[in-house]
């Protein structure tokens, strides 16, 4: 029972640290207000987004290193420091430098740290299964857009964008924190029956394997959808499906729900049927999705039932690769292992502006993102399990 106990008080305090730091999924109501308040171009206000995704990932190589030496709890308490402590000087900001130094930067570190803490605790309480609490891990941070999103819309037209940056800063603070502090590794006495044997790869040994490099490739080609249509999600609602402002405002609320449903719903699928099964159908609705999302006209059904088909499939990866990478290279040295494949969906969040500027109109952009994923779908039939490491979690046939 006190073992029980433990670990739902693990898994708790994850959700509230991920329900935090997935606030910045609601970075589209921030879009327009900051260029009408500061006169700035649209695509400088989302390179402050794009930014933010990239330095969280790139950060996790060093802050899943240092979880696994000094524990979760201490990482996780300076990374909500530092992610609380880049929107304070985000609302005080009044030029570009400022808003990256602040939320991109500051705040990107401290997303970066906080972000693979619970994941990889979470993990070594629930070894068989992998896919449901990474899913539930993972999906507070896409329902964090949700659980934000009326409050900060209410917030921006009442005080304005600047305060509410520090309103979230303050809230984050107190509520991050508090859960930083539930986290805990499992003791010996408790991992004898929470914990199953397995064949745990070095980061080093990680990297010699060809399966590492096909996840990686995999992994940045399904992010890019995903990471362009959560960041433009209302943008794209007003400007190019000719939505009103505030029904266009649904945009983020339907992104971030389906964000948390697909983590969700995908990582338990992933238990049953296997990782690669899930990783092929995500690929192949977000092609498609894609593809009409640029070829045809859209009204608002027809947008926001594919924005919740992208989405969905952008929460199942990010709750999927956790537990693949789990499954391949095992738990030990998690924090140091998935924080190197995560690299992949940091270098497709600074590809996405890239993107959408060297198209003529948004809609290339998204036909791009189509192609990558059918790339991403391609190498699923290509990827094994290294050496002799079989996993219960991958029924696709292996060779």
């Amino acid at each position: 029972m006190e073992q029980s106990s433990a670990r739902w008080k693990v898994l708790l305090g994850g959700v509230m640290m991920q329900l935090c730091i997935g606030g910045i999924y609601t970075w589209s109501l921030f879009n327009q207000p900051l260029v009408d308040a500061f006169g700035w171009e649209r695509t400088e206000v989302y390179t402050a987004y794009s930014l933010i995704v990239f330095i969280f990932a790139f950060v996790t190589i060093f802050s899943g290193r240092l979880q696994d030496r000094i524990g979760p709890r201490l990482v996780g308490t300076i990374g909500m420091v530092c992610f609380s402590a880049g929107l304070i000087i985000a609302s005080q900001a009044r030029s570009l430098p400022v808003l990256y130094l602040g939320y991109s930067l500051l705040g990107g570190i401290g997303v970066g740290m906080v972000y693979v803490c619970p994941l990889s605790t979470g993990l070594k309480w629930y070894p068989r299964k992998k896919g449901m609490v990474t899913g539930i891990i993972i999906g507070a941070f896409g329902m964090g857009g949700f659980i934000f999103n009326f409050l900060l819309s209410a917030l921006i037209s009442s005080i304005g964008v600047s305060q509410t940056f520090l309103v979230q800063g303050l809230v984050y603070a107190v509520v991050g924190i508090t859960g930083a502090q539930m986290l805990k590794v499992p003791t010996q006495s408790e991992s004898k029956h929470v914990l199953v044997n397995e064949n745990d790869y070095t980061t080093k040994g990680m990297l010699k394997t060809p399966a590492f490099y096909l996840l990686w490739i995999m992994y940045f080609t399904g992010s890019l959808s995903g990471l362009l249509v959560i960041g433009l999600s209302q943008d794209i609602a007003r400007d190019l499906v000719g939505l009103s402002p505030a029904t266009a405002g649904y945009a983020v609320a339907v992104a971030a729900v389906f964000n948390a449903l697909g983590r969700l719903g995908w990582g338990a699928l992933s238990d049953l049927i296997g990782r690669l099964r899930v990783f092929t159908i995500l690929f192949g609705l977000t092609a498609v999705s894609m593809a009409a999302l640029s070829l045809f006209q859209h009204n608002a059904f027809t947008y926001f039932a594919i924005l919740g088909i992208i989405v969905s499939c952008f929460g199942g990866f990010l709750a999927t690769f956790p537990a693949v990478c789990s499954d391949y290279f095992g738990t030990f040295y998690f924090g140091s292992n998935y924080g190197l494949l995560y690299q992949a969906y940091g270098i497709s969040a600074l590809l996405g502006p890239l993107l959408l500027s060297a198209v003529s109109q948004e809609t290339h952009a998204f036909l791009w993102a189509s192609v990558f994923a059918v790339l991403g779908l391609i190498l699923t039939f290509f990827v094994r399990t290294p050496g002799n490491f079989s996993t219960a979690g991958d029924r696709h046939s292996q060779q």
